[in-house]
């Protein structure tokens, strides 16, 4: 027993991912092709992208908005666990990553299912709740630039539905959310948020320390 979360080594970690992964031949060949890039470090860890499959099945989603899609890697963890008449509506402005994900998207025959939007991803959500979308998605996951957090989160709740879930990547940033020293832009923005998703009556939350901290908010 354990009064808080254990800490994973190497070793234990090893241990984790032998005995809960179960990762597919083509998400295993998307990352390990994104580990050549020297900004590799953006993409979810393999343990993150199954947790939030196994969430998109928990809530019987069918209609999900990611905000940052970098190599694809968890659209396709996402397109991959629903139906067949599922949808992901993705935002991103990189046109170097996006044509990554999009091959290894077909290469999973789930192509169909994404609908990826390049432009800031500000601009595609107000469009999205000015076309009157809004409370018609079940899930949205966020892991984009840090400094519009607090508007993608704001506006991911107006496009989810009540009881419709917001998943919300590295909310514990390293640790440097803890560490009073670190007063750079992008990690006052991410306490700001996470005070602020602790505070907001709206959502029933919870931040899970898992990969870099992933906080769960649903929509009451």
């Amino acid at each position: 027993m354990s009064s808080k979360t254990l800490r994973l080594d190497d070793r234990l970690y090893e241990y984790l991912q032998s005995v809960s992964l179960r990762e597919s031949e083509v998400l295993q060949q998307l990352r390990e092709e994104t580990a050549k890039y020297p900004t590799s470090r953006m993409q979810i860890s393999p343990e993150q992208g199954q947790f939030m499959a196994l969430l998109i099945k928990l809530i019987r989603a069918k209609k999900t908005l990611e905000v940052g899609v970098y190599t694809g890697y968890s659209a396709l963890a996402v397109a991959l666990a629903l139906p067949t008449d599922g949808k992901v509506v993705a935002c991103d402005i990189s046109e170097e990553f996006t044509p990554i994900a999009r091959r290894y998207w077909e290469k999973a025959g789930v192509a169909n299912k994404i609908d990826l939007k390049i432009a800031p991803a500000i601009e595609t959500l107000e469009k999205l709740l000015a076309e009157g979308e809004a409370e018609t998605f079940d899930f949205a996951f966020i892991d984009a630039d840090k400094s519009n957090y607090l508007n993608y989160y704001e506006l991911s709740l107006k496009l989810v539905r009540s009881g419709g879930l917001i998943a919300i990547d590295n909310v514990l940033w390293g640790g440097s959310v803890a560490d009073p020293e670190k007063k750079d832009t992008r990690t006052i923005k991410i306490r700001a948020l996470n005070q602020k998703i602790h505070e907001d009556t709206r959502v029933t939350m919870s931040l899970l320390p898992i990969a870099d901290g992933l906080t769960l908010a649903l929509k009451n």
